[in-house]
């Protein structure tokens, strides 16, 4: 029993932690010491005492998930997970912050094992751990005949700035609210930020806040072990809290000079330091020595994380073997398919004639409903503008995690984060919704969601200056590019309610990525296809919706409400002798991927371009190049009647097909 372990090895244990993510530090000659070093005996504790894990299958379905959301202290995550037993060596942690290496400056998951989730701006990740807790509850709820089957629980560390964040904030009091009892974060109260001390800029009591949240809070001196080991067991115990422990550390701790100071914070410890700190530490071993009693020690660690995964197994075996709904539901949970046809399904759903985008995009979120049982997820209390309430799906609230709803509030930055903690979870592909000029407060986390290459769909509507009345606050002009400015982010604007469903298909079958669908407040018409068109070919990105007649002058590109304008400006177009070809780009992202034939098929080399979509034109310049035009709008937008907008600034079928007319 961990309770038993002699004093002196657990000492010993933690010098370990320390001069490993000291050392790692040193050989790259960047990164942040500090941290570490004060929180080695909090991070030892939650390792070896509370942690359950196994190293051999890091994607256990039941593990219970770590989170360092204070990622500048990677080399605290890396040095345990190197003892642990994951697939990470001491060349590893000697390649710390080198081009290539598994141990980059912050964690990012996929590149090392055991790392759940991609950190480094403050407070996204305690906001993802939130999600990610909300993720087990809900997969414990799916399985009545079994409930212990999923008990996953989310431990983590926070530092002074995830407190300061914004975002720990909303993410916190969601959590609060949702009593997520399987959540339990340390808060490492060291006091020292880049700055100089905390309290230059904050003096605030966080327990309090907390505890206003609705968590329970404990407080605890970070360097006693038995203290750490009891709160732990306290906030394991915890019914139906979320659980904050407040230890209060030194950071830098056991550097004669740089002990809570800031200079412990970003910077090596430096040869000199280092060996001071060695001496005062009594650690006379060579760089990135592990003892074999330490090695000892973890290793028992990983054996009881291995039977437990084992005994898990037979637990979910016994439930396939069952058979029956909650089976299936496991199965495809697990597995995260959709159904091969999924496109062809939701086509024949789609309603005809003229309908805005977020009506006739909700109404195919509920048919991908009926077929991806993962689908869940909400809207900051815009719900009966942006159109996604999933129908008799219930509502996942406190006590009852069973629904496939959320009501977020009005808290845009915890819901893009809460939704990664969703995607990461593995079993869920998780939905978001507002209007698109917010989706600058989820910026960041769409952003990681990127960049962890998250399988999250992130549903804009009313997205143009056609919102109307409300005005240039809440119309978004520069919004589509800067989304399809982040990489593997793909952006998704649907011209009707045809490609609504290639919007969706397109969304729910990608893994490797978030998808962003922009969906309209107005009526658009049913585009006519030509002969020959092919439902798939929209999801190749982009595609001939209306074909020239004799000669080809130009290609317009066009995208969501401005297709059916373009379309009306190219019939206007032939009237006056002039062959024009309308193309479709429901998203740019997935043509590029496209293979170059297909893409000179539709974009033949030679042909003058023009683009036209009601935002900012800079970016499609350099699509339809210097020779071609960019019809958009670029400034702000105005309080008025869509209608009288649209008229205003020309984006009517004639006053288009005028200034076409004009550039060819």
């Amino acid at each position: 029993m961990l309770n038993a372990l002699d004093p002196t090895l657990v000492d010993t244990a933690v010098k370990t932690i320390q001069m490993l993510s000291v050392d790692g530090v040193e050989r790259a000659n960047s990164g942040h010491p500090g941290a570490p070093m004060g929180l080695a005996s909090v991070a030892f504790e939650v390792f070896t005492h509370a942690l359950r894990f196994d190293p051999k299958e890091p994607s256990w379905p039941n593990r219970d998930r770590f989170v360092l959301s204070c990622g500048h202290a990677s080399m605290l995550l890396y040095s345990l997970l190197h003892l642990s037993g994951y697939d990470l060596s001491l060349d590893d942690l000697k390649s710390f912050r080198q081009w290539g290496s598994r141990t980059p400056g912050h964690p990012e998951v996929g590149v090392t094992p055991g790392v759940e989730t991609t950190t480094g701006p403050l407070g996204q990740g305690i906001a993802t751990a939130v999600g990610m807790a909300a993720s087990q509850k809900m997969l414990a709820a799916r399985f009545p005949t079994d409930p212990e089957l999923f008990d996953g629980r989310v431990i983590g560390i926070a530092s002074d700035g995830d407190m300061m964040e914004g975002i720990s904030g909303e993410a916190s009091s969601l959590a609060g609210h949702l009593g997520l009892d399987n959540l339990i974060f340390f808060y490492d109260d060291n006091g020292i930020t880049i700055d100089g001390k905390t309290d230059l800029a904050f003096t605030e009591d966080v327990g309090k806040r907390y505890e206003a949240y609705g968590w329970y809070v404990q407080r605890v001196d970070g360097h006693e072990h038995v203290a750490i080991r009891e709160a732990l067991d306290r906030a394991l115990a915890e019914p139906s809290r979320p659980s904050l422990i407040i230890a209060k550390t030194h950071i830098g701790k056991g550097s004669p000079s740089k002990q809570d100071k800031s200079s412990a914070h970003g910077e090596p410890l430096g040869a000199k330091e280092l060996a001071a700190t060695k001496a005062a530490l009594g650690w006379e071993h060579e760089p990135f020595h592990v003892p074999s009693e330490v090695r000892a020690l973890f290793a028992d660690v990983v054996a009881r994380g291995v039977a437990r995964n084992e005994a898990w197994k037979v637990r979910r075996d016994a439930l396939l073997a069952r058979g029956g709904e909650e089976a299936a539901l496991l199965r495809t949970l697990l597995s995260g398919e959709t159904p091969s046809d999924l496109l062809e399904r939701l086509v024949a759903i789609v309603p005809p004639g003229e309908n805005a985008t977020r009506i006739s995009g909700g109404l195919v979120q509920q048919e991908v409903a009926k077929h991806v049982p993962g689908l869940v997820g909400g809207s900051a209390d815009l719900t009966p503008s942006n159109k996604t309430w999933l129908k008799d799906a219930g509502v996942v609230q406190r006590g009852a995690f069973g629904g496939r709803n959320f009501h977020f509030g009005i808290r845009e930055h915890a819901m893009g984060a809460f939704a990664n903690g969703l995607a990461l979870g593995g079993s869920f592909v998780p939905y978001t919704s507002t209007f698109l000029v917010f989706s600058d407060y989820m910026r960041p986390a769409i952003r990681l969601a990127a960049l962890s290459h998250l399988r999250s769909v992130f549903v804009y509507t009313h997205d143009s200056l056609y919102l109307g009345e409300d005005g240039p606050t809440h119309q978004p002009v520069e919004h589509l590019w800067a989304l399809r400015a982040i990489p593997n982010v793909f952006v998704v604007r649907p011209a009707d309610s045809l490609e609504c469903a290639a919007a969706w298909t397109l969304a729910v079958e990608r893994t490797s990525g978030p998808t962003v669908l922009a969906l309209t407040r107005q009526n658009l018409p049913m585009l006519d296809r030509p002969s020959g068109f092919k439902p798939r070919d929209m999801l190749r990105g982009a595609y001939v919706v209306s074909e020239e007649s004799g000669t080809l002058d130009a290609v317009v590109l066009a995208t969501g409400s401005e297709v059916s304008v373009a379309v009306a400006a190219k019939q206007a177009l032939g009237e006056r002798g002039r062959g024009v070809r309308v193309v479709s780009v429901l998203c740019w992202e997935q043509f590029q991927r496209e293979d170059s034939s297909y893409r000179d098929r539709v974009l033949p080399r030679g042909i003058r371009r023009a683009s036209v979509e009601l935002g900012i034109t800079g970016p499609w310049r350099g699509i339809v190049g210097d020779d071609g035009l960019a019809l958009g709008h670029d400034g702000f937008g105005h309080s008025a009647p869509w209608q009288v907008i649209r008229d205003k600034v020309g984006m009517t079928g004639e006053a288009v097909a005028s200034r076409l007319a004009s550039w060819l």
